[in-house]
Formats: C-alpha cells, structure tokens, sequence
C-alpha cells in the first residue's frame, strides 16, 4: 500500500560526511531521519553506486539500527522484491550511497527507477544522497565515473536545476576543475556593482 500524505519535496545533497565517512558523527544522518517530520520513518538505502557492495550495506544498518527509524535496503543487483515501484513509494527516505554516478544513473533509467523516485519525491518522500547520491538529482556536475581519473562533466536526473560538484572542499581536483566546467558561472558577492 503506497502511502499518502501531504509533505513538502525535499532533496537533501551531501557532497561527504554521513555514515559511510563519519560513522562516530550521525549528525547528517540524524538530520535526514528528521526531514520526514514523523517518528520511526522508514528509510531505504540505495547503494546502486557501489555496484551494490556488502560493505556499505553493512555500514548503513550499523548506523541507521542505533537511530529512531526503520532501515532497510533494495538492491538492484539481487531485489528482494518484484514490485520495487511500490516498495519505494512505501518509503518516508530513500537514501542514495556514493560509488560511480554513471553506473547509478544507467542502471536507473533502465530499471526505472528515474520515473518511480521522481513520484515519490513528488509525494513528499525526502531524496538524500551523498556523493554520486547527491549528485544524480540535479541536472548536471562533475564526476570521475565518466572517464577514469579525469573529473567529466555529467548530465544528472534534473529533478534540482543547476550542477552540483561532490567533495568541492574536500578534493584539491575538484575546485579547479569546477571552475572549468562548461556550466561555472561565479557567485557575486551580495551588494557588489
């Protein structure tokens, strides 16, 4: 049964931090349970970036069982569940890992899971990612899953308007690499001529 409510979009985009990078500090991940607005939400890891890897599965429930909710996980590789349009939609988060932005986005779009994340988002279930998870819901930003090694820029779901560079403090590469992507425009600074 899909649930319904009235809930504002939320897309919550983390270029690093969370559990997989911080699993003493839970202070995003809190934040992201809180998002919802309601106790004990049900929240399902997508680590379709990892290629589904063991580890950062492992990971997930070793934070998310310690906090107020309700984890769980849909694999792309092995589903547990023929109907993954109504598990995802069942969902109050879907919370997308990081690992190879382009794999994540062609294994989407062919097992739709563009179509089915942009409905539940639009029926208020918060989207949050980190990474590559951050990344695939705007409409462009710069990976280095499109060719090995080399930051490229990468067209996203486009559920967000704009680009978004994952770890933009956190690489030396990505700063400068940011500012030579077809899409940099400079903020002005608020009160300048």
């Amino acid at each position: 049964m899909r649930k319904s409510r009235m809930a504002a979009s939320q897309i919550i985009a983390m270029g690093g931090g969370g559990f997989s990078m911080e699993p003493d500090n839970l202070a995003l991940d809190r934040y992201v349970l809180a998002a919802s607005g309601i106790p004990n939400p049900k929240i399902c890891f997508l680590p379709t970036a990892s290629g589904d890897a063991q580890i950062y599965i492992d990971k997930f429930y070793a934070a998310f069982r310690t906090l107020d909710c309700t984890p769980s996980h849909l694999s792309l590789f092995q589903p547990h569940t023929a109907d993954i349009a109504d598990y995802l939609l069942e969902q109050n988060i879907v919370y997308v890992g990081g690992g190879s932005t382009r794999n994540l986005l062609v294994l989407w779009r062919e097992w739709q899971l563009d179509s089915i994340l942009r409905e539940a988002w639009q029926s208020g279930t918060v989207l949050a990612g980190i990474s590559a998870g951050a990344l695939c819901w705007f409409e462009e930003g710069l990976s280095d899953s499109v060719r090995a090694g080399d930051l490229q820029p990468i067209r996203a779901l486009g559920f967000l308007p704009g680009a978004f560079s994952p770890h933009y403090d956190g690489e030396p590469n990505r700063r400068p690499a940011t500012m030579k992507a077809p899409w940099w425009t400079p903020c002005r600074t608020l009160g300048a001529s």
